[in-house]
C-alpha cells in the first residue's frame, strides 16, 4: 500500500486579501492557526478555493512559502499547483517541492481540456518531475474534464500519484474508482455533502470547504467514519447539510469568504471576475450560519 498524506479532513483554505487586493499574510497565519488548533488534519493552500487562478505566479509561490513556514510541520501542507499549461504546472510543482510542501493537489486542465491520453501524459510529466506525493483533482463541473476510472488506474502506477480528490458528484463513479484502484489510490471526497456516503465506500476523508468555518466538526465527522461509527458521522453530515448547501449557493469561494468575514475573520472579497454576493443569497448564508450555531 502507498503512503497516505493524511486521513480525515483537510481544509481547502481561502486566501485572505486586504482592501487593496494584496494577500493578507497576517490573516493567513491566523487562519492556519485556527485550523490546526481545531483539529484539521491537513492544509490545502493555493488551491481553487484559494483563488489560485487569480494569484500571480509570485503570489502563488509566496503563499505556499508562507504556509509551509507558518505551519512548521504541525500538519501536512498540500500545495495547489495544477494548471492547464503542463510546463507551468511542472515548474510550479518543482517550486512547491523546493519550498517544503508535503504534497501537491493537481486540478485537471481546464478550458483547453484534452483527451484521456493527453491527460495521462500531462500528469505523467508532472509526476516524473517531482518526488512529492500527488493528489489528482477531478472536478468536471469546474473544468469540463473528467479523469476516467481507467485513466486514474493507469496513473496510479506512478509511485508518487497516491490519491484523488473526487468531486465528480456521482457515487457510482466513486465506487468504481475505489473498486478498480484499491490501495493504489486513496480517495478523498471533494464534495462536502457527500463525505459520509463516500467514506462508507472506502474514501479516507475530505478536502473541504466546510472546514474553513467548522474545522472541528468536519474533522469529527471524518474521524467517526474512520472509526466505523457511521451513525455519528451521518448525524454530523445531516446536521450541517443546509450550511454546506449555503456555502455553495453562489460560485465557490464567494460564499465561504463571506462566511469567514461574518464570523470574525478578515479575508476580504474574492478577486474579479468573482464578485460579492447578492443580498438575497447573503441573507440565506447568514441564516444558515446562525442555524448551525456559528453566528448569533
Amino acid at each position: 500500500m502507498k503512503s497516505v498524506i493524511f486521513t480525515g479532513a483537510a481544509v481547502a483554505l481561502v486566501t485572505p486579501f486586504r482592501a487593496d487586493g494584496t494577500v493578507n499574510y497576517d490573516e493567513l497565519g491566523r487562519l492556519i492557526d485556527f485550523q490546526i488548533e481545531n483539529g484539521t488534519d491537513a492544509l490545502v493552500i493555493a488551491g481553487t478555493t484559494g483563488e489560485s487562478s487569480t494569484l500571480t505566479e509570485q503570489e502563488h509561490v509566496d503563499v505556499i512559502r508562507y504556509a509551509v513556514e507558518h505551519t512548521a510541520h504541525r500538519v501536512p501542507v498540500i500545495a495547489g499547483t495544477g494548471s492547464n499549461d503542463t510546463s507551468f504546472a511542472v515548474e510550479l510543482s518543482k517550486e512547491a517541492q523546493n519550498l517544503g510542501a508535503d504534497g501537491l493537489l493537481l486540478v485537471t486542465p481546464y478550458y483547453n481540456k484534452t483527451s484521456q491520453r493527453g491527460l495521462y501524459v500531462h500528469y505523467s510529466r508532472i509526476a516524473e518531475s517531482v518526488n512529492l506525493p500527488i493528489i489528482l483533482y477531478n472536478v468536471p463541473s469546474r473544468t469540463g474534464m473528467t479523469i476516467e476510472v481507467e485513466t486514474a488506474a493507469n496513473l496510479a502506477m506512478y509511485d508518487n500519484i497516491v490519491a484523488m480528490k473526487d468531486a465528480v458528484g456521482n457515487i457510482t463513479y466513486t465506487a468504481n474508482l475505489i473498486e478498480r484502484c484499491g490501495d493504489l489510490l486513496t480517495v478523498y471526497s471533494g464534495n462536502d455533502d457527500q463525505i459520509v456516503p463516500m467514506m462508507s465506500l472506502g474514501a479516507k476523508g475530505v478536502i473541504s470547504v466546510l472546514s474553513n468555518v467548522l474545522p472541528r466538526e468536519t474533522h469529527d465527522m471524518t474521524q467517526a467514519a474512520l472509526d466505523g461509527d457511521f451513525k455519528k458521522a451521518a448525524e454530523l453530515q445531516l446536521r450541517y447539510l443546509k450550511l454546506i448547501h449555503a456555502l455553495f449557493i453562489e460560485t465557490n469561494p464567494i460564499p465561504v469568504k463571506e462566511a469567514m468575514n461574518m464570523i470574525g475573520y478578515s479575508v476580504g472579497e474574492c478577486r474579479l471576475p468573482l464578485y460579492h454576493m447578492a443580498e438575497n443569497t447573503r441573507a440565506q448564508l447568514k441564516s444558515a450560519l446562525a442555524n448551525a450555531g456559528i453566528l448569533k
